[in-house]
């Protein structure tokens, strides 16, 4: 199955070299660009793309509120989001860490590492940078946005060794290598972890792990 990807960056260069990158893979295909948020919505209901690559900072609509009206209550198929942005992005990373989004990629995080993203999104899975996990999420650790665990909710061992990769940034793939478990053993994993800790996705329970300060443990 082709992977049908939306391009969101008013950088004409950036466009470029990621609609390269993408276009030498034989399961992806770049299907529009987009110059602002603006635009980013409206080809996105335009072509149906099942990835959108979107910049935070564009004119007219900035990301942020474009991946809220991408993602909102009652939108039909809403595409994955990826974020990509700099280390210069953090406060609003940060709230795009809970409107949605599924993963956070540098600009400069490498041909790779955009195309491993662009495919785990595409699969349910996340992405985020290794750089951003650690230095994004540790830095809010005490927002009081997180997640909040649910009442009497208790991760086991396994959950919690599962949860702490996940916020190292690992994929579904590599926790499973590491575990020494099968891939499908870990989504199981990441759905109970969801539901204790009241989490969407995995990206918050990859936040809820810092900023409930698992990760100093």
């Amino acid at each position: 199955m082709t992977i049908r990807v939306l391009l969101a960056d008013d950088q004409a260069m950036v466009r470029t070299g990621f609609g390269l990158i993408l276009a030498a893979e034989d399961d992806i295909e770049v299907v529009a660009e987009a110059v602002d948020g603006v635009q980013a919505v409206e080809l996105t209901a335009r072509h149906r793309p099942d990835v959108v690559l979107m910049d935070i900072r564009m004119p007219r609509l900035d990301g942020l509120e474009a991946l809220r009206l991408l993602r909102r209550p009652g939108v039909a198929e809403p595409p994955q989001v990826i974020v990509v942005t700099t280390f210069g992005d953090e406060e609003y990373v940060h709230r795009a860490l809970f409107g949605g989004a599924c993963g956070f990629l540098l600009k400069d995080s490498g041909p790779a590492l955009l195309v491993e993203a662009v495919r785990a999104a595409a699969s349910g899975e996340a992405l985020i940078s290794p750089a951003i996990t650690v230095r994004l999420l540790r830095h809010f650790r005490t927002s009081a946005a997180a997640p909040a665990a649910a009442p009497g909710a208790e991760l086991s061992a396994r959950e919690t060794e599962v949860v702490t990769l996940v916020a190292r940034g690992l994929t579904n793939a590599e926790v499973a290598a590491r575990l020494h478990i099968t891939v499908g053993t870990v989504k199981t994993h990441l759905t109970r972890i969801q539901n204790k800790i009241e989490a969407r996705n995995r990206v918050e329970i990859a936040a809820w792990a810092w900023e409930s300060g698992l990760m100093n443990s």
